[in-house]
């Protein structure tokens, strides 16, 4: 299959894009929501009509109230991110959006959120994804229990963790970008399409790799001989049109949801869409040519027996 023969220039290709996503986390950052460093959500609405950003974004700027967030909420309605401020700093701050009185203003919600509140999140978050990881290993691990030639069983728990990095890494990637470019932070919702990210990112490397093992099955009862490289790209085709399929449907649902939804879930299906792109072509294009890499690489590695006049057979 053209996957598998070249999976060398494929590996590149990846390759690159996870040294870009990689290369932009690092130097653009995630900026973290307040959600997990603390401060105030204030969300306001404007019966009338909304404001020209610019001219609020310059009454905030006024203020001493350091660094803040100003996004668009819904059609008439602005969501401001700012650090903890007292009852002094929240009413300018309200002055602000309101621009002095001169427009109609309705406070719809104003959040103060403390530092141990925002750091006990990060941590549940950490320990979710974390436990989840763990989790997705010993799964695999057990389901191919049984498979141990050509490939170990653990090889499809270690590859898997493998791909599911790489699909984590480029939407991560993406999200720094947007958090540089757009003001996008990292927020509870953020987690959530991490780890919406790793359940569907395995389950399209899973179905693949089920197919492998079942033919590797179905070749040993038949007396079937054939090489793996050729075993596994027939079970890629026989499973790509499926998931090619599946991951159309899920984008199109995620794109339905970034463009009819409301402002606070763009960025959760910018990521979800990210990611379920990065999850199909990995369980494709990665994956398996992954494991055809590694049974070629055990093989070449396994003992030679040499043959020596007068004596035993002894292992090179």
């Amino acid at each position: 299959m053209f996957i598998i023969r070249n999976r060398t220039i494929i590996y590149w290709l990846v390759g690159l894009v996870s040294v870009i996503a990689i290369a932009a986390t690092i130097f653009y950052g995630l900026t973290i929501g307040i959600e997990f460093t603390g401060g105030t959500l204030t969300e306001v609405s404007y019966p009338e009509g909304r404001p020209d950003r610019a001219a609020v974004e310059t009454k905030l700027a006024a203020l001493d109230i350091g660094e803040h967030s100003l996004r668009n909420s819904g059609a008439n309605k602005y969501l401001l991110r700012t650090k903890s401020l007292d009852q002094e700093k929240a009413q300018q701050v309200n002055n602000a959006l309101s621009l002095d009185t001169s427009v109609k203003m309705v406070l719809e919600r104003n959040t103060q959120i403390g530092p141990v509140i925002g750091q006990e999140l990060k941590s549940k978050a950490w320990v979710a994804i974390l436990l989840v990881i763990l989790t997705i290993i010993l799964y695999v691990t057990y389901v191919f229990r049984k498979v141990s030639e050509p490939v170990s069983s653990w090889m499809y728990g270690v590859i898997t963790v493998f791909v599911l990095l790489h699909d984590l890494i480029v939407p991560i990637g993406i999200f720094a970008m947007l958090g540089h470019f757009m003001g996008a932070e990292v927020d509870v919702l953020f987690v959530m399409a991490v780890l919406t990210i790793l359940g569907y990112s395995v389950n399209d490397t899973i179905v693949v790799f089920d197919r492998v093992r079942e033919n590797l099955r179905l070749n040993e009862e038949q007396n079937v001989t054939q090489s793996f490289d050729e075993l596994v790209g027939g079970a890629l085709m026989q499973t790509m049109v499926r998931s090619i399929n599946t991951s159309v449907v899920t984008f199109l649902g995620v794109m339905a949801l970034l463009v009819y939804g409301a402002e606070v879930t763009k960025y959760f299906a910018l990521v979800l869409a990210a990611g379920v792109v990065a999850g199909t072509y990995s369980s494709i294009l990665l994956a398996s040519p992954l494991l055809v890499t590694i049974e070629a690489w055990q093989r070449n590695r396994a003992p030679v027996e040499v043959a020596i006049p007068g004596k035993q057979k002894r292992k090179k």
